[in-house]
């Protein structure tokens, strides 16, 4: 396992919670986090079939793009009633004429889920793969996981994405109705950035 070095790490995503949630959580390291905005990067197009291949895809590019050590996250919702969708297309379920619109993304999710004719609890989770990536080329990989469940209708207006459907097994809250911090400590995010600080700091 090669260990992180140096001050500066960049975190090759445009989304701005994102990139928030992960410059909170590695506070603790005194290291500047900057993101693919900041530097210009154009996003590349993510055309594997997995998180963790979609996820190689954008830390290579931005390590080769900025000679920096990248980190990128591919996320998603893997919902079982739906076999598993959106999974890696979560966030192109959101995309419309004018942007990326999340409502548009959880009435579709519950529109099909309705439609699979599933009985609830539908149950469903929040997968995390996050890629560190250097400039020579050299990655480790890190996964993270929270399982759950769909609600509907939509609560709360926290967080990000599909947030205000999912409830993480155990809660009485939706990720949308939760503290950020504690939905920091105990999200797929969470889960993936605990094994990659363990990894490649501690």
């Amino acid at each position: 396992m090669r260990k992180f070095s140096g001050d500066t790490l960049l975190v090759a995503t445009h989304n701005a919670g994102k990139l928030e949630e992960i410059a909170t959580l590695l506070k603790p390291y005194d290291i500047q986090v900057v993101g693919a905005a900041e530097k210009k990067l154009d996003e590349p197009e993510e055309t594997e079939t997995t998180f963790v291949g979609n996820a190689r895809i954008k830390a290579h590019a931005a390590a080769r793009a900025t000679d920096l050590p990248a980190l990128s996250d591919d996320s998603g919702i893997e919902i079982d009633a739906l076999d598993g969708a959106p999974g890696v297309f979560t966030a192109d379920w959101a995309e419309t004429e004018n942007g990326r619109d999340f409502v548009v993304a959880m009435t579709k999710a519950h529109n099909r889920i309705l439609a699979s004719k599933s009985k609830p609890p539908w149950t469903a989770r929040f997968c995390c793969t996050l890629v560190l990536a250097w400039p020579d080329g050299h990655d480790e990989v890190f996964t993270g996981t929270i399982e759950g469940r769909i609600v509907w209708p939509m609560r709360g207006a926290q967080g990000h994405g599909y947030d205000p459907i999912f409830q993480p097994n155990g809660y009485d809250l939706t990720f949308g109705e939760m503290d950020g911090a504690e939905k920091n400590r105990i999200s797929h995010r969470a889960d993936a950035f605990g094994k990659f600080v363990k990894g490649c700091f501690d």
